[in-house]
């Protein structure tokens, strides 16, 4: 049977690493709570673009939302054998929510001291929502639910606002948006929250609706050599957040002549070679000049799209990239969209 051991965070993932071991270990604690952040850029001041990174400055931000990242990860992976059914579901769940109400009662991320801190937080926001809807069908502490339901709930509400009034013009077209979008659909729909889930509603429909005849997203085609990175980077919450709110009954699918599949279209072609984006840009692609290599993670938001637009082709081509898991999207997407989830 695979062993789920996060490297960063083995510690707490211990206990639920086999079935056999979970019967044997108690809940670990959870990682001692992140309520301030207030780190700057990754890139430098005169990178119009937002495309050449500041080696230093890339440094504090991982090292500010490193941890973070590594408390989604192991957490994920909790959800996961939970909804897989892999050991005592409800002890699982129970620690799961336990370790959430550490970071709920401490406020976490109350405290965002900068704009790019709020830039990078709807993407764990909705991270901890994809744990959390895993996880409380099988949890008992109902009051523990109700604390971090309100957590979820003020931050939700801070990113609306966010949004609406503090964001960057530019930003509020791009990829940040669309993942803060989707982290404030799934509160939404924990808390049954009309607000929330009206809004998440309009920023989907205005960001697929920002896209080019072709399929390509303005905002990141300005991203230089990056450009089909974050058009990448864009496409998993737009592709997920239009299959939640499809389930939901507030469907936004063909939204500008439909503005997604032709994002998604000129996305997979484009990974081809990354000449379309590059002729935007006017810079190689990222995954093409040996700064970085494409992988599965970033594909993962196919198995959603494939549920909301089946394909045959795009099927067969998401075969390059299976199984796909990413942390940020509720982690196995297969075990949350198909319904049969990785072995391997």
């Amino acid at each position: 049977m695979r062993k789920f051991i996060s490297i960063a965070g083995a510690g707490i993932l211990m206990s639920f690493a086999s079935p056999a071991l979970a019967d044997e270990e108690a809940c670990a604690a959870a990682p001692e709570p992140v309520v301030t952040l207030g780190f700057g850029s990754r890139y430098t001041d005169d990178s119009k673009s937002r495309s050449e990174i500041d080696d230093e400055s890339n440094a504090e931000v991982n090292a500010a939302l490193g941890p973070i990242d590594d408390f989604v990860r192991d957490l994920t992976q909790i959800a996961n054998n939970v909804t897989k059914g892999d050991g005592d579901r409800v002890e699982q769940a129970d620690c799961a929510i336990a370790q959430m109400l550490t970071w709920a009662e401490a406020d976490a991320f109350s405290e965002l001291n900068t704009i790019t801190a709020n830039f990078s937080i709807g993407s764990r926001l909705g991270a901890f929502a994809m744990v959390y809807r895993q996880v409380v069908p099988y949890a008992t502490d109902i009051q523990a639910r109700d604390v971090i339901e309100d957590w979820l709930g003020r931050r939700a509400t801070e990113q609306m606002t966010f949004w609406e009034e503090d964001a960057t013009s530019g930003a509020k077209t791009g990829n940040l948006r669309a993942w803060a979008t989707l982290g404030i659909n799934l509160v939404g729909q924990i808390r049954n929250d009309p607000i929330a889930l009206s809004w998440s509603e309009w920023s989907a429909t205005y960001l697929q609706c920002q896209a080019l005849a072709d399929g390509s997203l303005p905002q990141e085609m300005r991203r230089g050599k990056y450009a089909l990175h974050y058009q990448l980077h864009a496409v998993a919450p737009l592709v997920l957040t239009t299959l939640l709110l499809e389930q939901q009954g507030r469907s936004i699918k063909g939204v500008c002549d439909n503005a997604l599949d032709r994002i998604v279209a000129f996305t997979i072609a484009d990974l081809e070679t990354g000449e379309a984006s590059a002729a935007y840009s006017g810079k190689e692609q990222s995954l093409f000049d040996g700064t970085e290599e494409l992988e599965s993670f970033q594909m993962a938001w196919l198995e959603a799209y494939l549920v909301l637009s089946p394909n045959p082709d795009i099927d067969a081509y998401a075969d390059r990239f299976r199984p796909m898991s990413n942390s940020k999207l509720g982690g196995d997407q297969a075990l949350l969209w198909s319904g049969t989830g990785s072995d391997g």
